[in-house]
C-alpha cells in the first residue's frame, strides 16, 4: 500500500502520478463511450451527429480549463518548469494557467483543421465509406495519443535542460508561417502523393474493402496459401498516423512556443485532437468555406514564433499570456470570418461527397 501511495505521488514532468493517470482515465473513458455505445455500431455519421458530438467534445475541452485552475491555484513553487508560472502564486498563477491552456487548446484544434483537409482527400482516394472512415479515425487517435506523449515528453526533456531550443522552435515556425502563407489555399492531389505510393508498394494491399475489416487472410495469388493481406482501411489508418506525425512536427514546437509547462501542453493537445475528429463528418463536407484559413493559420504561426523574441521585452522575460490569447483567437477568428466571407456565395451549393468503391489505385 505504501508503494502504490508513493508511486501515486511521485512526480513526473512537473506533475504527480495520480493527476497523469487521472486524465489518461478521463480519456480512456470517453474513447470508451465513444467506441462503445456511441458508436458501437458502424453507420454513417450525419453533419447534425457530427456537430453534436463535437460540441460535446468542445464542452469537455473548455471545461478541463476548471481543472486547470484547481490544479494550478493549489500548486506549490517549483511545480513547473515554465517561468511564466514560476514567477506567480495563488490565483494568478492559476489564471495564467488557465489562459496557456485555452490559447494551447484554440492553435491545437485550429492547426489541426489541415489533417481534415487531407485525410478527407485520403478518403476519398481510397474509397473509403462513411460508415467505415469512425472506425479509422478512432484507433488513428489511439496512436495520436501515444505518439503525442512521447514527443511531448521529448520536448519538455530538451527545453528544461536546454532554453534555447525554444528559439530554434521559434525560428522553425516562423519560417513554417511564412512558407504556408506563399503556399496559400493551393489544392494537393492527393494521387501524386509520395507517401501513399511507397505504402502501396511496402503493403499487400487488397483492391477492395473487407467490411470493417484491416487486415484479412487470402489465398496468395502466386501459391494458392492462405496469407495476410492489408485492406484499404488498414492503408488509410497508417496514412492518417502518418499526417499527425507530419503536423505534429509543426504543432508541438507551436504549444513549446505558448508554454513550457508539460502538462499544459499534453492536456491542450490531446483535447482538441479528440473534438477534431468529432468535427471531422462535418468539417469534410464543407471544407471548401475554409480554404482561406490557412493565411490566418500562417500568421499564427509567425505571431507564436515572434513572441518568444518579444518576450525579452517584457518582465520576466515572457509574451504576457492574456495577450497572446488574446491575438491568437483574433487571428483565427479573424481567419475564420474572411473565409466565410470570401466562400459566402457556395455557402447553399451541396458539394459532391459521393464515394464510389473503386481500386486503391484511384481507377
Amino acid at each position: 500500500m505504501d508503494q502504490i501511495q508513493a508511486f501515486l505521488i511521485f512526480e513526473f514532468l512537473g506533475k504527480q502520478n495520480w493527476i497523469w493517470l487521472a486524465f489518461i482515465g478521463a480519456v480512456v473513458t470517453l474513447l470508451a463511450f465513444d467506441l462503445g455505445v456511441v458508436n458501437r455500431k458502424d453507420h454513417e455519421i450525419g453533419t447534425r451527429e457530427s456537430l453534436q458530438l463535437s460540441a460535446f467534445y468542445i464542452v469537455i475541452g473548455l471545461s478541463f480549463a476548471i481543472v486547470i485552475w484547481l490544479l494550478y491555484n493549489n500548486a506549490y513553487p517549483g511545480v513547473s518548469i515554465d517561468p511564466q508560472l514560476l514567477a506567480v502564486t495563488g490565483e494568478e498563477r492559476a489564471w495564467t494557467a488557465v489562459q496557456l491552456y485555452l490559447t494551447g487548446f484554440a492553435v491545437e484544434k485550429t492547426l489541426a483543421l489541415d489533417n481534415v483537409f487531407i485525410i478527407s482527400m485520403v478518403f476519398t482516394y481510397l474509397a473509403i465509406p462513411r460508415m467505415y472512415q469512425h472506425r479509422v479515425l478512432f484507433w488513428g487517435i489511439i496512436g495520436v495519443i501515444v505518439l503525442r506523449a512521447f514527443m511531448i515528453g521529448l520536448g519538455a526533456a530538451l527545453v528544461s535542460q536546454f532554453s534555447w531550443v525554444l528559439y530554434i522552435f521559434a525560428v522553425f515556425l516562423i519560417i513554417t508561417g511564412i512558407l504556408m502563407f506563399r503556399k496559400g489555399s493551393h489544392d494537393t492531389d492527393i494521387s501524386q502523393n509520395k507517401v501513399i505510393a511507397w505504402l502501396k508498394r511496402r503493403m499487400n494491399v487488397t483492391p477492395e474493402l473487407h467490411g470493417n475489416k484491416f487486415r484479412v487472410q487470402l489465398p496468395d495469388p502466386h501459391t494458392g496459401k492462405l496469407r495476410w493481406f492489408a485492406t484499404p482501411l488498414l492503408l488509410a489508418l497508417v496514412f492518417v498516423e502518418i499526417v499527425d506525425l507530419i503536423f505534429a512536427i509543426d504543432s508541438v514546437p507551436a504549444i513549446f512556443a505558448i508554454t513550457s509547462d508539460p502538462y499544459i501542453v499534453y492536456t491542450s493537445n490531446i483535447f482538441a485532437i479528440l473534438g477534431l475528429r468529432a468535427l471531422f463528418f462535418a468539417l469534410a463536407a464543407m471544407v471548401h468555406r475554409f480554404q482561406y484559413l490557412k493565411y490566418a493559420l500562417a500568421l499564427t504561426l509567425v505571431f507564436i514564433g515572434s513572441k518568444i523574441f518579444l518576450g525579452d521585452l517584457f518582465p520576466g522575460g515572457k509574451f504576457p499570456a492574456a495577450w497572446s490569447l488574446t491575438i491568437t483567437m483574433g487571428l483565427i477568428g479573424c481567419g475564420v470570418l474572411y473565409s466565410l466571407w470570401r466562400t459566402r456565395a457556395s455557402a447553399f451549393v451541396k458539394p459532391n461527397t459521393d464515394q464510389v468503391e473503386r481500386l486503391p489505385d484511384g481507377r
